[in-house]
């Protein structure tokens, strides 16, 4: 039998019993899932899916499509039941496909489903990047599309969500939906409000949100408040309260079956509580037909672009200056360019961008997950975000970050304000961490420009990498070092001095080619040649170029970093060069190994031994043996560890 958006109330109980009973099915053949959390939002569900998602199922990228995205992505048995129903899985793949190896129906759902927007089972993520998609559909593509975003209570105790509520308040959005599924009960036991409906209407509306409270069973209930949440100039949260395990009565609102699928036996009398219901399809109302360009035909660059920034060498620019004017010249030529920033857009320079291109411009404060999640949902609808924050506090949104590269996102991040060059500002606002952070992240462009050119170029590049992409940009301004012509490659770099006398190699990124620039001109002064990298690359890094450096000089390396030793630049060089065929290395890794304080940057840099005059101690050294072994032991392979520990620890000492 076939429903739609005019069937019967006692047809949509009857999908309700058909979405439990082929949760409990697909969740008992697997072996493992989340049965009774499905339960609980079936009646939710079949409501929705039948009368209020306005879903073309067979052009799953329809651009006036409503998005749904289940937020409590453990309960994916519900979603995949509501594929089946609306007949984009057969009932064969649900049985058999469901979390198997080499199957997309897995246990948290992926966008690996053409139906899917984001990857969900990382709670508090759903409604923040349901916040994005709206914030997309209101401003820029002024379509009627609605956000339905179901979440279940446990998550409403993660602080993400009340930072997208609150923008989801502050921005106005009444074209998204909330519904959470207050079925009491989390994973250990009971969550932190339980049934209290009533304080969480209070919060709610504390952030400028609508609540409606509803019995999450009664499906007549329900249907009149996702009536009601189209009818508003606010966004909505439907609070309804729901039984764990609901249609089951041997585990209806019972503890300890979180996460458990039912035996064989129990499932087949849950089955027979449940009643011989099968074989309802769905065909809810379609999107409202209108005359409108897709979302993908809106990337052409525009002819009158304006020209991209150009500087002149030697002209000192700070990269996070560059980046502003560089992402105003992209977003000019790209009208599907968007920023986005953290409260902190006159130093990053995405102000810029807010002021030539206010209407693409959207302001997330100080919320850095939201700042992520609001990315990604621009994402869902095919623009091209640059998320802009300090580097450092881009670490409190590690988790959104990792979501987003599950979710397949193409988003570019950049961080400004990295490492000690900041100055007297300090630790707190020194990112440290960020480039082991982001080039952990699975697929991620990491790029670290050293001057104005680069930056602009690099800027380029992310628009048309895929992927998350991380820009990491510098405080100071320093000389500019590239011609405008100079082309820049994911994965390239630049040999900035070179010749067939070079006995040591200096590798630097951002700040420390500056410092490897000064100190190859003091060895010169020797009489020592040494070749300068410009590693801008850091994920994917310059294999080829590190490993013909090192045949070239003797296998002698200094690697200079403003960044702890861990997971930086420097990891990045030992894991691209070290193999079977490697030549001996001799090899010194300068990098930030004590924490840091207060100072200008020409103190912290010497402070932390990767100024230029350290970088110069450290190339003698390798000359030297080391530990004054002659210059021709120098290719005797020597550990990490030992010549990374050769490194002056300036701080302590003074």
């Amino acid at each position: 039998m076939e429903l739609s958006d005019r069937s019967d109330i006692a047809l949509l109980a009857q999908l309700a019993t058909q979405l439990r009973a082929d949760a409990i099915r697909a969740s008992t053949a697997a072996g493992s899932g989340h049965p009774t959390s499905s339960m609980s939002a079936a009646d939710l569900m079949a409501v929705l899916l039948t009368r209020h998602l306005r879903y073309d199922w067979e052009h799953p990228d329809h651009p006036d499509n409503d998005h749904f995205i289940l937020s409590k992505g453990h309960a994916s048995p519900l979603l995949y039941a509501a594929f089946k129903a609306a007949g984009v899985i057969t009932d064969t793949e649900l049985m058999t496909g469901y979390r198997r190896f080499g199957c997309r129906l897995q246990g948290h759902p992926t966008p690996v489903l053409p139906w899917v927007d984001v990857a969900s089972g990382s709670l508090g993520q759903g409604i923040a990047n349901g916040v994005g998609v709206a914030l997309a559909g209101k401003f820029l593509d002024m379509s009627p599309f609605h956000v339905w975003a179901l979440c279940g209570d446990s998550e409403m105790a993660e602080g993400s969500v009340w930072e997208a509520l609150d923008k989801a308040g502050y921005y106005g959005l009444a074209n998204f939906t909330v519904i959470v599924d207050v079925n009491r009960l989390g994973q250990r036991g009971p969550t932190e409000l339980g049934w209290d409906l009533a304080t969480y209407t209070k919060r709610v509306e504390a952030f400028g949100a609508r609540a409606i409270t509803v019995d999450g069973h009664h499906l007549e209930d329900i249907d009149g408040a996702l009536t009601a949440a189209r009818q508003t100039t606010q966004p909505t949260v439907i609070l309804a309260k729901t039984i764990k395990g609901r249609g089951f009565s041997e585990v209806e609102d019972q503890e300890g079956w979180h996460g458990k699928a039912f035996p064989p036996e129990t499932a087949r009398r849950a089955l027979a509580e449940l009643g011989d219901i099968g074989g309802l399809t769905v065909t809810g109302p379609k999107p409202a037909p209108r005359q409108c360009p897709s979302p993908e035909s809106g990337g052409t660059q525009t002819n009158d672009a304006p020209p991209r920034p150009r500087y002149k060498l030697g002209e000192k620019v700070a990269t996070r200056a560059a980046y502003g004017a560089a992402v105003v010249a992209l977003g000019a030529a790209n009208p599907r360019v968007v920023a986005l920033d953290g409260e902190v857009s006159n130093s990053t320079g995405a102000a810029e961008f807010a002021q030539e291109h206010p209407d693409r411009y959207f302001e997330m404060f100080i919320a850095e997950q939201q700042l992520v999640a609001s990315a990604v949902g621009l994402h869902v609808r095919h623009y091209i975000p640059f998320a802009s924050t300090f580097a450092a506090f881009f670490t409190r949104a590690h988790d959104f970050i990792r979501m987003a590269a599950v979710s397949r996102a193409d988003i570019c991040l950049v961080g400004s304000h990295a490492g000690v060059e900041i100055g007297a500002d300090g630790p707190s606002q020194m990112a440290l961490e960020d480039l082991a952070m982001m080039r952990s992240i699975h697929g991620a462009t990491v790029l670290y420009p050293s001057d104005g050119t680069s930056a602009v170029a690099m800027v380029d590049l992310m628009a048309e990498a895929e992927g998350i992409r991380y820009l990491r940009t510098t405080r100071g301004a320093y000389p500019v070092l590239y011609e405008p012509a100079t082309t820049f490659t994911v994965g390239g770099s630049h040999t900035l001095q070179s010749s067939s006398a070079d006995r040591v190699t200096l590798i630097g990124a951002g700040v420390t080619v500056h410092q490897c620039l000064a100190a190859a001109d003091s060895l010169r002064r020797s009489g020592i040649a040494a070749r300068v990298i410009d590693a801008y690359s850091i994920k994917p890094v310059d294999r080829n170029t590190l490993l013909t450096a090192v045949r070239d000089t003797g296998g002698r390396l200094v690697v200079a970093e403003d960044h702890h030793p861990e997971g930086g630049l420097g990891s990045a060089v030992l894991e691209a060069i070290c193999g079977p065929d490697t030549p001996p290395l001799r090899f010194v890794h300068l990098a930030v190994r004590t924490m840091p304080g207060s100072g200008t940057p020409a103190e912290l840099l010497a402070a932390a031994g990767i100024d230029a005059a350290s970088i110069d101690s450290a190339a003698r050294r390798l000359l030297q043996g080391g530990d004054g072994q002659s210059d021709g032991q120098d290719a005797q392979p020597t550990s990490h560890a030992h010549l990374s520990g050769e490194q002056p620890n300036r701080m302590e000492k003074s």
